[in-house]
C-alpha cells in the first residue's frame, strides 16, 4: 500500500516566511529567477533595485567568492541579511502551517501548483541523486542496511540528470549557513483530479495574498491553504504519486547531504509540486557556449565526426531534421554550422555501452561524450563549457567573447520519464522544464517551522 511504503511522496505543510506586504509595496522588486538562472551583471541589477531583494539570499557577495563554495564565510552576508530582514519585520513567519497555492500566468501559459515541505526518500546517499557528472560519487550512508535500501527506480523522487559537487557544495553551504530553504526545488508528478480540483477552487474563489507581476511579464500569485480537512485530502492523495525533478537537482543534493548531517527538520526540503496531467510543463533544451574554442576550429574538428553545412538561420535549421537523427548548430554569430549524420562508428566507440539505448541516442549524451570530451577534448567545467538557456543569447554571447555557440533541440518529456524511472540519470543541463518559480513569494526557515524527524 502507498500509505505505509516509507517511499511514499509524503508532504507536508508549513509556516512560511514572506515579505511582509507594508514592508515591501512592489514584491516584483524583491523576487528574482531561480539562483542559476542569474548572471553577475543581472545580480548586480536586482541587488540595487531593492535593498531587500532575495539575491542578496542566494548568491554569495562578490568578496566571499575567493572563500571556496565549502568556507564557512562564503554565505555570511546572506545569514546576516536574512535575520536582520526578519528582526526588522521585512520578512514575517505566518503563524498558521499552510500549504502554498501558487499560479504563474503569463505569454498564453497558466501554471498551477502546490509549495510544500516534501519528505526526502529514504535511499543510499551513494545512488543517483548524488551522481556526479554520470558516475556514482560515494557519500555519508545513512545507518542502515545497503541491501534493503531501495532502487532509485522506487523512489518517490526521481532525479533525472546528473550534477557537479561544486555546485551542490555552494548549495550546501547556502543552506546552511541560511539555515533555511529559500528557492524550491521543482517538482512534476502525473495526478487525478483530487488536489488540481482543490487547488484550482482556492486560486478562483479566494483572494491571493500577493499578486505580482515580474519584468518577464508573468503575473505570480500565491494563496495559503491551511484548513486542516483540505490539507489532510491533499497529503492523502499525494501519497499515491511520485514525482520528477523538473528543476533543482543541484537543490535537491543539497537537501540530501543537510539531512545526512542533521535529520530533523532537514528530513524534509521544499518544493513546488505541479500536475503535469493538469497543466504540463513546457520542455526545453539547454545549450553551450564553448568561451575559448573559436567556431572556425569547433568546425574543422567536428568534420572528422560529423557532415558540416552552412546555414543561413541558426535558430530554425535543426527544425528540418527527422526525429531521431542527431544534429547541432554550431554559431559565433556570424557565420552558422549544421552537423548532422555522425560516423557511427565513432559514436558506437565513444558512447558508454552501459546505459540504455534511450540515454545512448540523446543529443545530450553525444555533445558530451562525442564532441566535448572526444573531439574538442574539453574538460566540462564552468570555464571551458558554459550553459545558456535562450538560444538567442547563446548565440549573441559567443559573438560577444569569439567562441562557439552549440545549439541543441529539446528531448521529450516520456524519455526524461522513462530513464528516471529506471534510474537511469541524463547528462547534466540536458533539459530546462518551465516555467520555473520565482525565488522570494515563500520561504521557509529549517529550525523554525516545527517539522520533526
Amino acid at each position: 500500500m502507498a500509505n505505509t511504503d516509507p517511499q511514499a511522496l509524503r508532504v507536508l505543510p508549513f509556516r512560511g516566511l514572506r515579505f511582509a506586504p507594508d514592508r515591501v509595496s512592489d514584491p516584483s522588486a524583491v523576487t528574482s529567477p531561480p539562483y542559476d538562472m542569474i548572471g553577475p551583471d543581472e545580480a548586480r541589477r536586482l541587488a540595487d533595485t531593492e535593498e531587500h531583494n532575495v539575491v542578496r539570499l542566494i548568491l554569495a557577495a562578490p568578496e566571499e567568492l575567493d572563500a571556496g563554495p565549502g568556507a564557512p564565510a562564503r554565505y555570511h552576508r546572506a545569514a546576516t541579511s536574512l535575520r536582520e530582514w526578519i528582526d526588522d519585520g521585512v520578512l514575517r513567519q505566518d503563524v498558521e502551517p499552510a500549504f502554498y497555492v501558487y499560479e504563474q500566468t503569463g505569454r498564453g501559459v497558466r501554471q498551477r501548483g502546490l509549495i510544500a515541505l516534501v519528505k526526502l526518500d529514504d535511499a543510499d546517499e551513494s545512488t543517483a541523486a548524488d551522481t556526479i557528472a554520470g558516475a556514482t560519487k560515494p557519500a555519508t550512508k545513512p545507518a542502515t542496511d545497503p541491501a534493503a535500501e531501495p532502487s532509485p527506480a522506487s523512489r518517490a523522487i526521481l532525479p533525472h540528470e546528473a550534477v557537479t559537487t561544486s555546485v551542490v557544495t555552494d548549495r550546501l553551504a547556502q543552506m546552511r549557513a541560511t539555515e533555511a530553504h529559500i528557492e524550491p526545488i521543482l517538482l512534476t508528478y502525473e495526478g487525478d483530479r483530487t488536489v488540481s480540483d482543490l487547488l484550482d477552487r482556492v486560486a478562483d474563489l479566494a483572494e491571493p495574498l500577493t499578486s505580482t507581476t515580474t519584468a518577464d511579464g508573468t503575473q505570480h500569485r500565491l494563496w495559503a491553504l491551511t484548513d486542516p480537512a483540505a490539507t489532510g485530502r491533499i497529503a492523502a492523495d499525494l501519497l499515491w504519486h511520485r514525482a520528477l525533478i523538473a528543476d533543482g537537482h543541484h537543490r535537491h543534493a543539497a537537501y540530501r547531504r543537510l539531512r545526512a548531517e542533521r535529520g530533523g527538520p532537514a528530513d524534509y526540503g521544499l518544493a513546488l509540486l505541479v500536475d503535469s496531467t493538469r497543466y504540463p510543463l513546457s520542455l526545453h533544451a539547454i545549450h553551450r557556449v564553448l568561451p575559448n574554442v573559436p567556431v572556425e576550429t569547433a568546425v574543422v574538428q567536428a568534420g572528422k565526426v560529423f557532415a558540416v553545412r552552412q546555414t543561413s538561420d541558426p535558430h530554425h535549421a535543426l527544425d528540418e531534421i527527422p526525429t531521431g537523427e542527431h544534429a547541432f548548430v554550431l554559431s559565433d554569430g556570424s557565420t552558422h554550422y549544421l552537423l548532422t549524420a555522425p560516423d557511427p562508428a565513432v559514436l558506437a566507440d565513444t558512447i558508454p555501452t552501459d546505459r540504455p539505448e534511450a540515454w545512448r541516442a540523446l543529443d545530450a549524451t553525444v555533445l558530451h561524450h562525442v564532441l566535448v570530451e572526444g573531439v574538442w577534448q574539453l574538460p566540462d567545467t564552468p570555464e571551458e563549457v558554459r550553459f545558456d538557456h535562450d538560444p538567442v543569447h547563446a548565440v549573441a554571447e559567443a559573438a560577444r567573447i569569439g567562441g562557439t555557440a552549440v545549439l541543441l533541440r529539446p528531448t521529450t518529456e516520456d524519455v526524461v520519464r522513462q530513464l528516471a524511472g529506471a534510474g537511469v540519470l541524463m547528462p547534466r543541463k540536458s533539459t530546462a522544464f518551465g516555467p520555473k518559480p520565482a525565488t522570494g513569494l515563500v520561504m521557509r526557515l529549517l529550525a523554525e517551522d516545527g517539522v520533526g524527524g
